[in-house]
């Protein structure tokens, strides 16, 4: 049976996110002779039908690169959206125009690739009667439903890239260097990273941390012969109060704390400590770690998330979501998806190999 493909990606840009459309177009096109368009900028582009033509053409060259030839939005809740009335903001449920949109198009199945907010939607419109496959996506790599999300590997490669290059800097001048790394409420990327950039301090979010810690850490180092300590902290990272650093509110998000400047913060307070034995310098890595070329290994990822939903598609498994299982790629109700959030472990294998290696988190 011939069909018609909506594609969309919703939240933050993810490497990967174009290897999975790349793979998703030409699956469905060679093996099973399906049209296929996509939405731009996420929900929104469904709400205003700006769409473009999916084929080989409009894909060819794009499985190496960063972001999305769709753009994205992570402010678009089309169940509770912000239109004009009289000149006045007011929140509605547009959906309905979005279901129009689609059935005036002839699309019968929507693949929406997005994170715990953009899936949120999927399950709604779901809910709603589309037809609806989902893709999850996030480089934080902490939605429980799946073993692995496609773009945190190349997060956690650009981390470590930058510490090693922070290392080194810090060594010469004998510096103490706090790295802010993503990652939310999760501390995945920081750990991996920290990890593999041979960080001496490891804070994140699953393991509240102290000053003093800190500073007996860098003692420890500078008593040892290591004048110099690199610090990696996930941007969501709580001390022993339980505080986090908000760097501001975006009301208009389904996700609206957009933590930012714990690294700020920390080394402030180790300066404080420090006084003059040491300079204290910090870095918020940011967006860099989202740009750039995908991995090899996140190219492959999503190119069988891509593969793996065409097969779905095929099936007529709708109101689910792919994930990988056992190293495997099989399916998951969105019923079952949202909220279902993967922490790391304080107690668990990296956070043992990390100590093992002498690393503090801090505690």
């Amino acid at each position: 049976m011939s069909k018609k493909i909506g594609v969309l990606t919703g939240g933050g840009d993810a490497p990967g996110l174009n290897a999975v459309i790349y793979a998703l177009v030409r699956a469905c096109i060679s093996r099973y002779g399906y049209e296929l368009i996509g939405y731009k900028f996420g929900y929104r582009g469904l709400y205003n039908n700006d769409f473009v033509p999916l084929d080989l053409a409009a894909t060819s060259g794009i499985l190496h690169r960063g972001g999305t030839i769709l753009y994205s939005s992570n402010k678009d809740n089309l169940f509770d959206y912000t239109v004009m009335e009289n000149g006045v903001p007011v929140k509605r449920d547009v959906s309905g125009i979005a279901i129009e949109n689609m059935k005036k198009e002839g699309v019968d199945v929507l693949c929406v690739l997005g994170g715990d907010g953009t899936l949120t939607s999927a399950r709604d419109f779901a809910r709603a009667g589309v037809n609806v496959i989902g893709i999850p996506k996030t480089i934080d790599n902490d939605l429980g439903a799946t073993e692995a999300t496609f773009g945190f590997d190349t997060a956690v490669n650009i981390v470590t890239e930058n510490l090693g290059r922070l290392h080194t800097t810090a060594e010469s001048h004998q510096r103490i260097m706090v790295v802010e790394v993503m990652g939310r409420s999760a501390g995945w990327i920081a750990l991996h990273s920290g990890i593999a950039g041979s960080a001496d301090v490891i804070i994140i979010p699953e393991i509240p941390y102290s000053i003093d810690s800190i500073v007996n850490k860098i003692r420890e180092r500078d008593q040892s012969g290591k004048p110099f300590t690199v610090i990696v902290v996930c941007e969501g990272a709580v001390d022993k109060s339980g505080q986090s650093v908000v760097g501001k509110i975006v009301k208009d998000s389904p996700d609206p704390v957009r933590f930012g400047g714990v690294a700020a913060k920390i080394a402030h307070e180790l300066e404080l400590r420090m006084h003059s034995d040491h300079e204290v310098r910090y870095c918020t890595l940011g967006h860099i770690q989202r740009g750039g070329d995908t991995s090899a290994a996140d190219r492959i990822l999503s190119v069988r998330y891509g593969v793996a939903a065409a097969e779905l598609i095929a099936e007529e498994k709708f109101g689910n979501m792919i994930c990988l299982r056992g190293g495997k790629m099989c399916h998951i109700s969105l019923e079952d998806v949202i909220g279902s959030n993967k922490q790391v472990d304080p107690k668990g294998e990296y956070v043992n190999i990390a100590k093992s290696l002498g690393v503090s988190f801090a505690e």
